[in-house]
C-alpha cells in the first residue's frame, strides 16, 4: 500500500454521477495523478491518500486510491484557490481574493466561528455571510461522510441518501450496526449491508446479523404482497440469505418479539410471523370496519318511486343487483360494490351520489392513484382525489410519511366512496380508516377479479370473503357494453372460456407471431403507423404496451429500449441525460417507480398560473419528459393528471421509461389502446387473472400479438401467486366475538 501527501493542483476529470475523479496532486517531490472515488475534492485542498500505483496509457503512472483523508488548505494562496474554485456556492475568484486578503490564514476559522465578520467585505451581506457558513459546514460534513461510505463500496447515490438520513450520525450508525441501512434506506439490500458488516469485522454468526436477516426477509416478502410468513418458510428464506446453517432461530425470534419488531401468532394451525406494523394494521382495519358497520346511522327512507325518478332522470333501467346496491348504500355503514367491466358500476355509483345529494349529504370521492381519480372525476362529473390527497399527505421518507388527516383530525364527510379498491394495500387502507369517524358511510367499489395491490395485503378480497361486510356483485352486462368485444372477452376469460381470435370484431384483434423479434417488429409497426391511422390518432401517445414481466426480449426493460429508439429517436433538438444504465430524452414517456412523499408538484393554467399544488408522486404515476436542463440539473415531467414535477438529476432512480409497463403497474389506469405481447413464460406469471387485468385496461381497442397457444394457456391457468394476509381472519375474529 502506497501513501502520498500533497495539495490538489488540478481536477482533470470528474464523474458527477459516481464521484470518480482524476486529480493532479503536488507532493513535496513531484506532481502525481491520483484517481478514484473522491467526492467533492477541490483544488487547493491538502490530501493524504493511500492506494496502489498503476499505469495508464494517457496519464501514465497514477495512484489508484483506496483511502483518502482531506484537510482544509492552511496557506493563504491555497485558501484563495480553494474558495475561487467554486467549492462554496456564491464565492467566485474575485470574492475569494477579497476574503483571503482580509482574513488571510484565519479565513476558514472566520467562516466557521465568526461568519458575520464576512459582512465587513463589500458585496457580502449578513444573510449571505450566514449562507456561506452554512454551505461550508454542510459541504465539508457531507463530503467526509460520502468518502467514508464509498470506501465501503457504496455508490455516490446511496452515500448521499445515507447522509441525508443520518447526517453526522452516519459514522456511529454504520460502524455499530450497518444492517439498519437495509431498513432505513430505500434500495440498499441486506446483501449490501452485509458486505459493509464484513469489512467492519462483524461476525457472520452475530445475533444482530441474524435478526437483521429475519426482518429483511419479512420486509422483502411484503414487496411480494405478504403481511406475514409461516415460520418454516421464514426460516428457509433466512437460512438461504445468511448462507450458513443457523440453528437457534427461537432465540432470535424471542429477541425480536421482546423488542417489538415482530409478532408471532397461530393462524389455522400454522405459526405465522408478522412484522409488528403489519399485524397492528390488519387488526386495526378489522376493528374499524366493525365499528363503521355497526354504528347507529340515520336511516334514509327509500321508495320505489324514488328509484323510478332516478331511472327516468338518467334514462336507464336498473337491474335487481343495482337496485340492491343503491338500497344498501342508503342503509349500511359499509358496503362493497364489485363487478367486471360493463356491469354498471359507474351508473350505480352515479345514482347513489344523486340520492345522497338529494338528502344533502356530503359525498367525497377518492381512488388510490392519480389516473384512477381522474377517471372517477370524468365518469361522475365530480371532483375526485387520490387517497393520499384526501388524507393530506405532508411528506416524510418512505414508511415515515405523515398524513394530516387522522383520528385527531378526521375527514369531514357523510359518505366516502373509494373506487378501484382492489389497488388498496394494507398500509393505505389503515391510514384511510384512521381518518374516518364512525357515522361516516364508506362505500368500496372495485373489481375483485383484478390483480391485487402492488403493496402488501389482499384487502378487497379479504373483506369480501370474510362475509361480514355487505357486498353486492353486479353481474349483468348491459347492452351498450355488450357490443364491446373487450368487455365480452374479459368476461369469457374470467369464466375460463376461449376467446374469438378471428378478428371479426371492431375493437379486439390478434396478430399471430411466433418469434419474439417478430413480435417486437410487429408492435413497432402497429404503434408507428397502423394503429394511429386506424384509430384516428394524431400520435402514438394513447397506445400502451402491457407485458407480464420485466425481463427477456418481450419484457419491460428491453421493450422500452426498442420503443424509445423507434418512437423517440435521438435528435439535435432533444436534450438527453444518462443516469446509471438508463437514458432519458426529452419527449420520453416515463413512470414513477417508487413512492416519493416529499417531492412537490404544481398544476398550471393555460396562462401560466398555479391552480393547485401539493406533495407526493407515487409508484405507477405516468407522464412525459418536457424538458431536460443540463445547467440546473433538473428534469421537468408533466404527469397524466396535469401535475408538473421537477426532478433533480440525483433523483432519477425514481423514474423509468414507460412505453411498456408491467400489467401489475397498469392497475387503475385506462388507455385508449392496449397492445399485449403473448409469449411463453412461468405459469405464475401467465395466468387468467393477469390476462383479464391487462385487457380491461383498454377503452377502445385491444391488440394481442404473439402465440395463440399462450392465450389459451393463460385462460385455462387459474394459478395465482397466493398472498399471506390475515385481514380475513381478523375480520372473522372481530365480528364473531363482538
Amino acid at each position: 500500500m502506497e501513501r502520498i501527501e500533497g495539495t490538489v493542483e488540478d481536477i482533470i476529470y470528474r464523474n458527477e454521477d459516481n464521484g470518480y475523479t482524476v486529480l493532479t496532486v503536488a507532493t513535496k517531490d513531484d506532481e502525481l495523478t491520483v484517481v478514484g472515488l473522491m467526492y467533492g475534492i477541490t483544488v487547493g485542498e491538502h490530501i493524504v491518500a493511500e492506494g496502489e500505483y498503476t499505469s495508464h496509457n494517457i496519464y501514465g503512472k497514477q495512484l489508484q486510491v483506496s483511502h483518502i483523508e482531506t484537510n482544509m488548505p492552511g496557506e493563504a494562496a491555497a485558501i484563495e484557490r480553494y474558495l475561487g474554485s467554486g467549492a462554496i456556492k456564491g464565492i467566485g475568484p474575485s470574492l475569494a481574493t477579497k476574503i483571503v486578503e482580509r482574513f488571510k490564514e484565519d479565513t476558514f476559522f472566520t467562516i466557521e466561528s465568526e461568519p458575520l465578520k464576512l459582512a465587513e467585505i463589500k458585496g457580502i451581506s449578513e444573510k449571505m455571510a450566514q449562507n456561506i457558513a452554512t454551505i461550508f459546514y454542510e459541504q465539508r460534513s457531507m463530503r467526509q461522510v460520502v468518502i467514508f461510505l464509498q470506501e465501503y463500496g457504496l455508490s455516490l447515490t446511496y452515500a448521499l441518501k445515507i447522509y441525508g438520513e443520518y447526517k453526522e450520525r452516519t459514522y456511529d450508525i454504520v460502524k455499530k450496526n450497518p444492517y439498519v441501512l437495509a431498513e432505513d434506506i430505500q434500495g440498499i439490500s441486506f446483501r449490501m449491508a452485509d458486505d459493509i458488516a464484513e469489512k467492519i469485522g462483524i461476525e457472520k454468526t452475530s445475533d444482530f446479523r441474524m435478526m437483521a436477516a429475519i426482518k429483511h426477509v419479512l420486509m422483502r416478502s411484503a414487496l411480494d404482497g405478504h403481511t406475514y410468513l409461516v415460520r418454516e418458510r421464514l426460516i428457509e428464506l433466512t437460512t438461504e440469505l445468511l448462507i450458513i446453517e443457523v440453528l437457534d432461530f427461537d432465540y432470535a425470534f424471542m429477541n425480536l418479539q421482546l423488542n417489538g419488531h415482530i409478532m408471532i401468532e397461530e393462524i389455522e394451525g400454522k405459526v405465522c410471523i408478522f412484522l409488528t406494523s403489519f399485524d397492528n394494521m390488519e387488526k386495526y382495519i378489522a376493528a374499524k370496519l366493525f365499528e363503521l358497520t355497526h354504528v347507529s346511522l340515520e336511516q334514509h327512507d327509500y321508495t320505489d318511486k324514488e328509484i323510478e325518478h332516478i331511472e327516468k332522470e338518467m334514462g336507464i333501467c336498473f337491474d335487481e343487483n343495482q337496485k340492491n346496491a343503491i338500497t344498501q348504500a342508503l342503509t349500511c355503514g359499509t358496503l362493497v360494490i364489485t363487478g367486471g367491466p360493463g356491469t354498471g358500476k359507474t351508473t350505480t355509483l352515479n345514482a347513489i351520489i344523486k340520492l345522497f345529494d338529494e338528502r344533502r349529504q356530503e359525498v367525497l370521492l377518492a381512488a388510490p392513484t392519480g389516473r384512477a381519480a381522474k377517471r372517477m372525476s370524468e365518469t361522475t362529473g365530480r371532483s375526485a382525489k387520490t387517497i393520499h390527497r384526501l388524507l393530506e399527505i405532508s411528506g416524510g421518507a418512505e414508511g415515515h410519511q405523515r398524513f394530516e388527516r387522522n383520528e385527531d383530525y378526521p375527514i369531514e364527510a357523510d359518505v366516502i366512496i373509494i373506487d378501484e379498491t382492489s389497488m388498496m394495500d394494507t398500509v393505505l387502507t389503515y391510514h384511510l380508516l384512521k381518518a374516518i369517524v364512525p357515522g361516516t358511510r364508506v362505500i368500496f367499489v372495485g373489481d375483485q377479479d383484478q390483480l391485487p395491490s402492488v403493496g402488501p395485503g389482499n384487502v378487497l378480497k379479504d373483506i369480501i370473503h370474510s362475509g361480514y361486510i355487505h357486498t353486492v356483485k353486479l353481474k349483468q352486462i348491459f347492452r351498450q357494453a355488450g357490443e364491446s368485444h373487450i368487455v365480452v372477452n374479459a368476461h369469457k376469460i374470467n369464466s375460463g372460456e376461449m376467446i374469438d381470435l378471428t378478428n371479426n370484431t371492431k375493437d379486439f384483434f390478434f396478430v399471430r407471431r411466433q418469434d419474439p423479434r417478430q413480435v417486437i417488429g410487429e408492435i413497432i409497426t402497429l404503434i408507428k403507423s397502423r394503429l394511429p391511422k386506424f384509430a384516428g390518432l394524431e400520435s402514438s401517445d394513447g397506445i400502451q404496451i402491457l407485458t407480464p414481466t420485466r425481463k427477456g426480449l418481450l419484457g419491460v426493460d428491453n421493450l422500452n429500449l426498442e420503443l424509445q429508439k423507434n418512437l423517440n429517436p435521438p435528435s439535435k433538438d432533444k436534450t438527453e441525460k444518462t443516469y446509471g444504465t438508463r437514458l432519458f430524452r426529452e419527449g420520453d414517456k416515463v413512470m414513477q417507480i417508487k413512492n416519493n412523499y416529499n417531492i412537490s408538484w404544481r398544476i398550471m393554467s393555460d396562462y401560466g398560473f398555479t391552480v393547485d399544488e401539493g406533495l407526493g408522486v407515487f409508484n405507477g404515476d405516468m407522464g412525459q419528459i418536457i424538458e431536460i436542463n443540463l445547467y440546473t440539473e433538473k428534469i421537468k415531467v408533466l404527469f397524466d393528471d396535469d401535475r408538473m414535477v421537477y426532478y433533480e438529476f440525483k433523483g432519477l432512480d425514481e423514474l423509468d421509461l414507460a412505453y411498456a409497463v408491467t400489467i401489475h403497474k397498469s392497475q387503475g389506469s385506462e388507455y385508449p389502446i392496449v397492445i399485449m405481447p403473448m409469449f411463453k413464460g412461468p405459469a405464475l406469471l401467465l395466468n387468467r387473472n393477469l390476462l383479464y387485468t391487462g385487457i380491461t385496461r383498454a377503452k377502445r381497442y385491444v391488440v394481442l400479438v404473439g402465440d395463440e397457444q399462450v392465450i389459451m394457456q393463460m385462460i385455462h391457468n387459474k394459478r395465482e401467486m397466493l398472498r399471506n394476509s390475515a385481514l380475513k381472519q381478523r375480520l372473522l375474529e372481530v365480528f364473531s366475538v363482538k
